[in-house]
């Protein structure tokens, strides 16, 4: 028979029960429920921009070395050219992405202004010494190098207009209007600078990164509208002004109809993504590389990996991208300082728009403009201050809520660790809470650690004890941590 206690106490379970809502059902729900949990963590933004730079930069470097290697062999006689290059870049980027991610805040907000500066010279010098190629005049040639000053000037755009605009944050809020002066001028003079270079792809990524910090700052719908309008006005003169850009528009919507001519490329990267399947011909199969895709190592990166590695290793590539971009608009999310807030949004909006309008030019929904995919294309230019971006989400990832405890708590990491073994660095010492203790009782006096009582052998038996003590409760802790990791 059921009393009063336990009716009242089965009412107070189905109140509880009802205000927590359905439970989740099955392997689902509860794959669901973990799935939220681990985007919960306050480490997530950390792992996932660096597994995904790392992945990213793997499949690249691959790929490269397959796209690259036949006509490498017939211009240089070595199949492994352009790979080596891409290695040497990846082994220069990755070291500038690791002192970034190790760097405040305070240097970013600083760095923009110096790298502004050396993005219009070095613009300017395009312009007057620059080396035209397939109609645009891109690069600076410094003996066997060449540099592509409109790659930093992304990065210079990103912290210069992040810092301008947080400086005038008031309460945690920027207004609008502040954009008008000296943002706007200054956005409009690299744009043009750009478009002097006959670059349409790189100023259409710097207005990309423009419209992000719009977005971030809540500027009003018909500053975007004027925005976009005058945009498209450029960049219809610019169509207008060059026949080259009309031809590339032309074959981009009708392909088929001149796949000898101005289509030509759009068509061999059609043929190139068709010919893939599901899960494609095999790694270093593709047919297309063979002198009948141009660009295949760079700007048509995108229809090797479709053709090699089908419609399964396409999907992987879109799929890291997306991640990477959550995991940016997360840091930016989670933040409250507004020039992380703005850098965070327009660098994840940067790497992402660009990714986005290489695809959609490899699939054939966007005119080709000559841009790269971030990480994966050939080009140390691009590469370099993409990686160093990348370092820079990785620092403001350390800065999110209980991200640094969770760092804290991890201990050292295996790098770390290896170095301590050699005896390279401190990173294998007991943390400062553990030895906080140890020091305390070193700094006693002799008198006060034996004791008053005289008895000395007695006290130091004791004393011998208490080390053997801490000595196993410090293996225990080390155990756990190591556990843990």
């Amino acid at each position: 028979m059921t009393g009063p206690a336990t009716g009242s106490a089965g009412a107070a379970t189905a109140r509880k029960a009802e205000r927590r809502g359905p439970e989740p059902l099955g392997w689902a729900g509860a794959q669901l429920a973990a799935l939220r949990e681990l985007l919960a963590r306050p480490l997530t933004s950390y792992h996932l921009v660096l597994g995904c730079s790392a992945l990213l930069l793997a499949l690249g470097l691959m790929m490269v070395l397959s796209a690259s290697s036949i006509e490498a062999l017939q211009r240089t006689g070595d199949p492994f050219y352009w790979f080596l290059k891409q290695v040497t870049s990846v082994a220069i980027g990755l070291p500038l992405m690791w002192v970034c991610s190790r760097l405040p805040q305070r240097f970013f907000r600083l760095a923009g202004y110096p790298l502004m500066g050396l993005a219009i010279l070095g613009l300017l010098m395009v312009i007057f010494l620059g080396q035209e190629l397939l109609g645009a005049q891109r690069w600076i040639v410094i003996g066997p190098f060449s540099v592509q000053p409109s790659e930093p000037a992304k990065l210079a755009l990103v912290l210069w207009g992040a810092d301008l605009l947080a400086t005038r944050a008031r309460a945690g809020r920027i207004e609008w209007r502040q954009l008008l002066i000296p943002l706007m001028p200054g956005v409009a003079l690299l744009a043009v600078l750009v478009m002097l270079g006959r670059d349409l792809g790189t100023t259409l990524v710097l207005m990309i990164i423009f419209l992000a910090l719009l977005w971030v700052v809540g500027a009003p719908v018909r500053l975007f509208g004027g925005i976009l309008a005058l945009l498209a006005l450029a960049t219809a003169t610019m169509i207008v002004a060059e026949p080259y850009r009309l031809d590339r528009l032309t074959g981009f919507l009708h392909p088929w109809d001149t796949a000898q001519n101005e289509g030509f490329q759009s068509v061999q990267g059609l043929m190139a993504i068709g010919s893939g399947g599901w899960f494609g011909i095999g790694l270093g199969a593709s047919r297309q590389k063979w002198n009948y895709l141009p660009h295949a190592e760079s700007d048509f990166i995108f229809s090797i990996i479709g053709e090699e590695l089908g419609l399964m290793g396409t999907l992987v590539v879109v799929a890291l991208f997306g991640l990477l971009g959550y995991a940016g608009l997360r840091i930016a999310i989670r933040t409250k300082d507004p020039f992380v807030r703005l850098s965070a949004a327009a660098a994840t909006a940067w790497i992402a728009g660009q990714a986005v309008v290489n695809i959609g030019a490899v699939i054939g929904v966007l005119p080709v403009t000559g841009i790269p995919l971030p990480l994966v294309s050939y080009g140390g230019s691009a590469l370099l201050p993409t990686l160093a971006a990348l370092g820079m989400l990785v620092s403001f990832a350390k800065q999110e809520p209980g991200a640094a405890e969770a760092l804290a708590a991890r201990g050292p990491g295996p790098v770390a660790r290896a170095l301590s073994w050699l005896g390279l660095n401190r990173a294998g010492r007991r943390p400062a809470a553990t030895r906080a203790p140890a020091r305390q009782q070193a700094a006693r006096p002799r008198t006060a650690r034996r004791g008053t009582t005289g008895n000395g052998s007695g006290n130091i038996r004791e004393k011998i004890r208490e080390d053997v003590r801490g000595d196993v409760r410090e293996n225990i802790r080390d155990n756990i941590r190591d556990n843990r990791e």
